[in-house]
C-alpha cells in the first residue's frame, strides 16, 4: 500500500499567462498545452475507474486499499482542478481543445462493461504519466526560462503522478484483472495517447501560427529525440510494462520524493478526499 497525501498548490493561476510560457519556445509550449488539455476529462475517468474498482473488491481488500484510493482520488481531483484553470487561459488564447471530446467519445465504449477494462486503461495511462513525470523531474532544466508558476505546476503534478503510480495497477490486479487484457489495453493506449498528443500539439501550433517555422521543428526534434530527448529516454521504461513480472513500484521515485521534500513551501497538505 502507498500513503498518498492530498496537497493544495500555492500558485496564482488567475493572472494572465504569456502565450509562449515555456521559455519562449513554441513547440514545448504547444506540447505541454496539449497534455494539459487531456487532463481534466482523463483524470475524471481515472477517478471513476479506481473508485468503482474498489467497490467490486472483497470487503477485506476494500478496507486494505480504501485510504490509498481516497488519496489517489484527492490527488487526481486536485490535478483536474488546476489544469482546468490553466486550460481556461488556453481557451482565452484561442486554442481549441479537440482532444477532450475525443476522449469522451472513446469513454462511451465502456458504458455498462466490466470495470476491469477501465482499470486496465487507467493503469496504462498512469504508466505513461509516471514515466513522463520522472523524465520531467530529471530534465526540468529543459523547460528553459519557463514561467515560474507553470514550472512549479508541472513539477508538482509530476511528483504526485510518480507517487500514486501503483494504485490503479494494484486495484486492477486485486479485482482479478489478467495479463492478456492488461497488455492489450496498454498497446491500444500507446497508440491512442501518442497519436492524440501529436494531433493536439499540431493543432496548437497551427492555431498559434508557428507550425511551419524551422525553429519549431528543430525544437521538437531535440526535445523528443535528442541526447536527452523524451522519447529517447522513456522508451526503456515504457517497454518494461510488457514484462509478466512488472510492477510500477520498481521504478525509482527518488526524484519525486526529493522534489516534494525540497518544495514543501509550494503547497499545503489538505488530507484525502472521500
Amino acid at each position: 500500500m502507498t500513503e498518498l497525501v492530498v496537497r493544495r498548490l500555492l500558485i496564482d493561476l488567475e493572472a494572465p499567462l504569456p502565450r509562449h510560457w515555456c521559455g519562449g519556445d513554441a513547440f514545448r509550449t504547444a506540447f505541454f498545452n496539449a497534455l494539459s488539455m487531456s487532463f481534466p476529462v482523463g483524470e475524471q475517468f481515472f477517478i471513476d475507474s479506481v473508485r468503482d474498482g474498489l467497490k467490486v473488491l472483497p470487503p477485506a481488500l476494500q478496507e486494505k486499499y480504501k485510504a490509498e484510493v481516497q488519496g489517489f482520488i484527492g490527488q487526481e481531483a486536485t490535478h483536474r482542478r488546476i489544469h482546468g484553470l490553466f486550460n481556461g487561459h488556453l481557451e482565452k488564447q484561442g486554442l481549441p481543445n479537440d482532444w477532450a471530446p475525443r476522449i469522451q467519445e472513446k469513454m462511451k465504449m465502456f458504458d455498462g462493461g466490466d470495470v476491469r477494462h477501465r482499470l486496465a486503461v487507467t493503469a496504462a495511462n498512469e504508466h505513461f504519466t509516471a514515466i513522463l513525470a520522472e523524465w520531467m523531474l530529471a530534465n526540468h532544466d529543459r523547460m528553459g526560462d519557463c514561467e515560474p508558476r507553470l514550472k512549479t505546476m508541472w513539477l508538482w503534478h509530476s511528483a504526485e503522478e510518480s507517487e500514486h503510480k501503483t494504485t490503479a495497477f494494484d486495484i486492477y490486479r486485486a479485482a482479478g484483472g489478467d495479463e492478456e487484457w492488461r497488455l492489450k489495453w496498454f498497446r491500444r493506449i500507446t497508440l491512442f495517447f501518442l497519436s492524440d498528443l501529436l494531433r493536439q500539439t499540431m493543432t496548437n501550433l497551427r492555431q498559434d501560427g508557428t507550425l511551419w517555422r524551422w525553429s519549431t521543428w528543430k525544437s521538437g526534434a531535440s526535445y523528443l529525440f535528442g541526447q536527452r530527448g523524451l522519447i529517447r529516454q522513456t522508451y526503456r521504461p515504457w517497454k518494461e510494462y510488457f514484462r509478466a513480472d512488472f510492477h510500477p513500484r520498481e521504478q525509482d521515485d527518488t526524484l519525486s520524493r526529493n522534489w516534494l521534500r525540497d518544495n514543501a513551501a509550494q503547497y499545503t497538505r489538505v488530507g484525502a478526499a472521500a
